[in-house]
């Protein structure tokens, strides 16, 4: 029964990657960053991400975003406040989004019109590890009300990212929170990965987020042109 359950999730996850790749590519192709960002319930995804593409829109550039959650719009609604395309992703029990739904929700977006493409991935720090959407960029959110150690608890989520964003600095001191301890446990995981530091009540370490984002948008669109 062990070996048949395995054969059916390795199927699962090859079928999956493949419509990755495949999204992947035309997404690039499109001259699009896409970020999928993945945390805990709770960790300020959809606060963080707010700031993000009202700053992204004051900017006069164009983003969108696709909302991950098991059942409601509740964080669909609160982003498109910032006047971006925002697509609900209702996942009916499933504790992560694929690559599939993801390609499926685009159907009708201009691609070419967009600069950034957002995942706000399901609440979760176990599933969505093993499930490639076709992103560029994976960035981990761990908030300072949850403990300096989740890096080490849950070290596949944090391997498997390409950034780390410790959020809700602004009440670090009063959570006693240790940044340089929770720094540490990322590292461990994660050898060299970059860590930003935010408060999206207080703008704290937005612009070193922002940069972040324009950075491996360059990086990524003198990549492709060279290709």
């Amino acid at each position: 029964m062990n070996t048949r359950v395995l054969e059916i999730r390795k199927g699962i996850l090859n079928k999956n990657d493949e419509i990755a790749r495949g999204l992947r590519g035309r997404l690039q192709h499109a001259g699009v960053l896409t970020v999928n960002l993945v945390s805990s319930p709770g960790a300020g995804k959809t606060a963080l991400l707010q700031r993000t593409l009202r700053v992204l829109r004051e900017q006069g550039l164009h983003a969108a975003a696709l909302v991950g959650d098991l059942a409601t719009d509740n964080d669909a609604r609160r982003l498109a406040e910032s006047g971006v395309p925002v697509k609900q992703i209702n996942t009916d029990g499933r504790c992560h989004l694929e690559a599939q739904m993801v390609s499926d929700h685009l159907a009708d977006w201009d691609l070419g019109a967009l600069d950034y493409l957002f995942i706000e991935n399901v609440g979760n720090l176990v599933c969505p590890s093993s499930y490639d959407l076709g992103e560029d960029v994976r960035v981990v959110l761990l908030s300072v009300t949850e403990g300096e150690d989740k890096p080490l608890k849950y070290p596949n989520i944090f391997n498997s990212a390409d950034i780390a964003i410790i959020t809700k600095m602004d009440i670090a001191e009063a959570c006693e929170f240790d940044l340089e301890t929770a720094s540490a446990n990322i590292q461990s995981v994660r050898p060299g990965m970059q860590i930003l530091t935010t408060s999206s009540k207080s703008g704290v370490g937005m612009n070193d987020w922002l940069s972040c984002l324009a950075h491996e948008r360059q990086s990524r669109t003198l990549t492709t042109a060279d290709a």
